[in-house]
């Protein structure tokens, strides 16, 4: 297992023992952010992103390993391992390479030249492959034989071609270099089909579309993807033919002669039949993986920057779920998110029953004292915030809140536990309160892929982006900390080390015996042991707790070290915390020792300054622009404020308070040259954009963030504006030679080697 070590750590640029240790703690079951956070000096101060990409490259290692010993096994029970092969595939550094030398051992399906070699023609084709000047009908003539099968000239010649063209398909070395040139030169071609021209509208930028599988980004490949799903668009991949032709006439025609032109005949057979799908299917396999990856690490940054959305705070909110016809439901929330009392009104259908919506508002907000009002911001949004604006509250936070998701919480099992009595509408309009209050402890109730800030989200590696999200959740909620006596159970599952099972068990034995006084009482909760104590609690807070390092992010496991401290500077711990002189009158380098160094000791001292501190950012109220609610309402020029809902690899969508989001393309974000949106920009984040151009047929609108005023947009092919960790680039691999298996083989190495 060190070659792997030693392996990931020349990737990762950091050093083999940082690896060894990572990967130690891993197989004990810890978790990533407790990794990073309290094990800094055994890692060597690595942070979460290092540590996933271990954890990910050493499971890939493995699997890799798992399937040599299945080949290995497999060629031994077939009496086909050879020291040499067996070396190759030792060497293997991929699964490609190692699935390209065991393919010609494979066991396979009945193929045209298994076919041919029952039929005795094997000895034909290796007579062929030596391209010397014979009469290759008077040797063809020599295997014609009808209780076998082969009936004529043409039929000997035919069943020789299709062993040379397996043999050239299967060969590992071409394989290699065939997959280069269909990725380095190839073309992705996509082409309406006939009479779905209408139907599929929004595929207009693909139908007529080429370009270079080398340089395609992941947004386009998922785009005419799905077309092709759709049967809205044919797709194909492919190099220039005659390139490939010639790649591998010069890899094995070395004559000029008849028994030549034979093995011209399979080659281009041997390409056309067998070699150009299986190249096309593993570019397509190999172009949607990089685009799923690229994909879901631009989703898992913006669901991280959502989750981690600036909190209102513990404020006594109303929360309204907009609408025309069905009214406005209106919902009344302690500080703490407790339902208090809920209603609709309807501000939008006639003159009497504004009047008595205004009056029922006022009441509401009278009666409980409302600090914040937050409304969704889908139908009706913009004139229900108009409504309630022209009431002119006083003291009160009035804001539009994303309700991407809100209507899937409603009607989830999570909703229907927490308010059964309740009307779907109503728990929408409390998860439009709670978002505005705490986005993080809302949103984890929710399927991330629900929140609205993906990219074909549906078209991606399911499992890939599952596992992504949950460790960007879980990333999430451990940085930001869990009070341990109002947390859901739904947000304590991805507190480290805990789970499902083991957070309804904390619920249930909070429920019981009252609110949790101390971190230790944790091990009281039926199956959560020592490990799992370990993993969890310093990222779990206890607001008035008996002890104060329970209210930080100090872990059990240095209170001690905290109390020596203090102790030392004869002062007691909440001196410590609330005197900044005591603080940094501590001499760090006398606590250091085998397991705790100056990284571990400087998280102490920062908790204790700022203890249980939340790394989010202060919350700001924001307005759109007044009368402009709707795309019809947008003129070209127009300078308006807006909040980013999400961002993709070809610009950032912002919400304008028009119930359509308008794209700033990767070009308009800033005046000078930037690869990511991200490096300028974040969701949630509060922008001005001017309006270039508006396509209301479409429902799209261009934006602008440059500082000086663009241009109307002139109309060209632009990004399709559909709804969408680095990459890592597969590891290099070697040129195997393949260990001869028959005659043809064994002379074909020869040839090779003599015109190379």
């Amino acid at each position: 297992m060190n070659i792997h070590h030693k392996k990931i750590a020349a990737e990762l640029s950091i050093a083999e023992k940082q690896v060894s240790a990572t990967v130690e703690l891993l197989d004990e079951g810890a978790t990533v952010p407790f990794i990073s956070r309290y094990r800094k000096e055994l890692t060597g101060t690595l942070d979460e992103v290092q540590v996933t990409s271990i954890r990910d490259r050493v499971l890939q290692l493995r699997d890799l390993d798992k399937r040599r010993e299945a080949i290995l096994k497999s060629l031994t029970d077939m009496g086909k391992l050879t020291p040499e092969l067996e070396k190759q595939i030792n060497e293997a550094e991929t699964m490609v390479s190692l699935e390209d030398i065991y393919l010609p051992y494979r066991p396979k399906r009945k193929t045209r030249a298994t076919t041919a070699r029952e039929k005795g023609l094997q000895p034909l084709a290796d007579l062929l492959m030596e391209q010397k000047r014979i009469d290759i009908e008077l040797e063809a003539i020599k295997f014609i034989d009808e209780e076998k099968g082969v009936k004529s000239l043409e039929e000997a010649l035919g069943g020789a071609r299709d062993i040379i063209a397996e043999f050239i398909s299967e060969n590992a070395e071409i394989r290699t270099q065939m997959r280069s040139l269909f990725i380095e030169k190839g073309t992705f071609q996509s082409k309406v089909i006939e009479g779905k021209e209408q139907e599929g509208i929004k595929y207009k930028d693909y139908f007529d579309w080429t370009e270079s599988v080398k340089s395609v980004p992941s947004h386009r490949i998922l785009a005419m993807r799905r077309g092709e799903k759709e049967e809205i668009l044919w797709l194909d991949i492919k190099p220039a033919e005659e390139e490939a032709i010639e790649l591998l006439e010069k890899a094995f025609v070395i004559g000029n002669n008849p028994s030549a032109d034979q093995v011209k005949q399979a080659i281009t057979d041997g390409y056309k039949r067998l070699l150009k799908p299986t190249m096309e299917t593993e570019v397509r396999l190999f172009t949607k993986k990089k685009a799923d990856e690229e994909a879901i690490r631009v989703f898992a940054e913006n669901a991280r920057q959502l989750l981690l959305g600036a909190p209102l705070g513990q404020k006594r909110t109303m929360a309204i779920d907009p609408g025309f016809r069905t009214g406005c439901k209106v919902v009344c929330l302690d500080e703490q998110g407790k339902l208090l009392e809920y209603t609709a009104i309807f501000p939008h259908t006639g003159v009497g029953q504004a009047k008595e919506a205004e009056k029922t508002t006022l009441h509401l907000f009278e009666k409980y004292n409302i600090e914040a009002i937050a409304i969704g911001n889908g139908t009706a949004g913009r004139e229900t915030e108009l409504f309630i604006r022209n009431l002119n509250l006083p003291n009160v936070a009035i804001v539009m809140v994303n309700e991407s998701g809100a209507s899937i919480y409603s009607a989830s099992d999570v909703a229907r536990e927490e308010f059964p009595d309740k009307d779907i509408t109503v728990r929408g309009a409390v998860s439009i309160g709670r978002r505005l209050m705490d986005p993080l402890a809302e949103l984890v109730k929710i399927d991330p892929k629900s929140i609205g800030v993906g990219q074909y989200q549906h078209d991606v590696d399911q499992t890939k982006l599952q596992t992504s999200l949950d460790d960007t959740v879980m990333s999430c909620v451990n940085a930001v900390g869990v009070e341990l006596n109002t947390a859901s159970k739904q947000i304590l599952a991805y507190v480290s080390g805990l789970g499902p099972q083991l957070a309804q068990n904390i619920v249930e034995y909070r429920d019981q015996n009252g609110a949790f006084k101390r971190r230790d009482q944790l091990k009281k909760v039926p199956r959560l042991g020592d490990k799992a104590f370990e993993q969890a609690a310093g990222f779990l807070r206890i607001h008035h707790a008996e002890n104060l390092l329970d209210t930080s992010a100090v872990h059990p496991e240095r209170y001690a070290l905290v109390e020596q401290m203090a102790k030392d500077l004869k002062c007691s711990v909440k001196e410590l915390m609330t005197d900044d002189k005591l603080r940094k009158s501590i001499p760090l380098l006398k606590y250091t020792s085998e397991t705790v160094g100056l990284p571990t000791l400087n998280d102490i001292i920062a908790e204790l300054a700022k203890p249980g501190r939340d790394p989010r950012e202060q919350f700001e109220a924001f307005s759109f622009t007044e009368g402009v609610n709707a795309i019809t309402d947008l003129k070209i020029g127009m300078k308006l404020p807006g909040i980013v809902t999400n961002i993709t690899n070809f610009g950032a969508f912002v919400d304008i308070g028009v119930h359509q989001d308008g794209l700033v393309h990767l070009s308009q974000i800033t005046n000078r040259f930037i690869k990511d949106a991200n490096e300028v920009l974040k969701v949630h984040q509060k922008v001005e954009v001017t309006v270039t151009d508006i396509d209301i047929n479409r429902k799209r609108i261009a934006l602008s963030m440059k500082e000086n005023e663009p241009k109307p947009a002139e109309r060209e092919r632009r990004e399709p504006a559909n709804n969408q960790r680095p990459v890592q680039k597969p590891a290099s691999t070697k040129k195997p030679e393949l260990q001869p298996e028959s005659d043809l083989q064994i002379k074909l190495a020869a040839l090779k080697d003599k015109f190379r």
